[in-house]
């Protein structure tokens, strides 16, 4: 071998083992062993129903998003869906996946997140591009904002049309669930009662689109913050209520110092846990 192709080798080497050394990710199971990447393919591949658990100014999650959704789609009809669009955005949404209006359009008519051209914006050009549904999911942002301040009964109030973009009402509530306690202790109790409420109507009416366009024999890939799915709560407790003949799957973001060992407080959160170094930047 030449000299130089040697060198050339061995650096190569020497980049790959370092790489190895310094993953910017590890995949886990939920009772924390390590997993590889495709056998969570083929795991998730069987799959009705996926939710992917983000950290949303995460760039590993957005681009494990994409990779997933570029690999799902090879085998099964697939259906894309997220909390970053509220439903009274679907006819917005619609009209830029099929052509009508162009990205500037979308930005006008619908509320886009800040980081939308960056971490969302790959998704709903894939869906476009593929002629995929792409499901708004989320009740408007303001009426949840409603719920937080005065409960379920501030929902009274609205039209009909306005109740169009959410879970039909009256829906369940299980105050007791482990993840609206948790958040009613953050806020200091009796203060932020209603909080948990504002969170469950969100869970409800993701939940609620979610099954709305789900069709058998497809896979809907669902995107939405950790927390509305961590621990097989929030959607997941709608979803399995409103049809528990479904299989579902969840994946969790989680951030750690130490990466090549799953905490034991991040395990259990979801069947897969994406674990991202936590230097890594963020998008925002």
């Amino acid at each position: 071998m030449k000299p130089f192709l040697l060198f050339f080798s061995i650096l190569l080497s020497l980049s790959i083992g370092f790489a190895q050394q310094k993953p910017a990710y590890v995949l886990y199971n939920g009772k924390g062993k390590k997993m590889g990447y495709k056998k969570m393919i083929r795991i998730l591949k069987g799959k009705d129903i996926i939710l992917f658990g983000e950290y949303h100014n995460n760039p590993i999650s957005h681009w494990m998003q994409l990779e997933l959704t570029m690999a799902l789609h090879q085998d099964r009809n697939l259906i894309l869906g997220a909390e970053m669009f509220e439903q009274d955005n679907q006819q917005a949404l619609d009209l830029y996946l099929s052509g009508k209006i162009s990205g500037k359009g979308l930005d006008s008519m619908a509320r886009l997140w800040k980081n939308y051209p960056t971490d969302y914006a790959p998704l709903v050009n894939f869906a476009k591009e593929n002629h995929l549904v792409f499901a708004a999911t989320n009740i408007p942002r303001k009426f949840a904002a409603l719920v937080a301040r005065g409960g379920f009964e501030a929902l009274d109030t609205l039209s009909t049309k306005e109740k169009s973009w959410m879970a039909p009402l009256p829906i369940a509530y299980d105050p007791e669930l482990p993840g609206y306690k948790k958040m009613l202790e953050m806020m200091g109790g009796h203060s932020g009662a209603n909080l948990p409420k504002a969170q469950a109507i969100k869970d409800a009416t993701m939940a609620y689109f979610i099954l709305r366009n789900y069709t058998a024999g497809s896979t809907f890939l669902h995107f939405n913050g950790s927390y509305h799915s961590d621990n097989h709560e929030g959607i997941g407790w709608y979803l399995r209520k409103a049809r528990p003949d479904l299989q579902y799957a969840t994946i969790s973001t989680v951030s750690q110092k130490n990466i090549l060992k799953l905490e034991s407080e991040n395990k259990g959160k979801a069947d897969f846990i994406l674990c991202v170094d936590e230097n890594m930047t963020t998008t925002y």
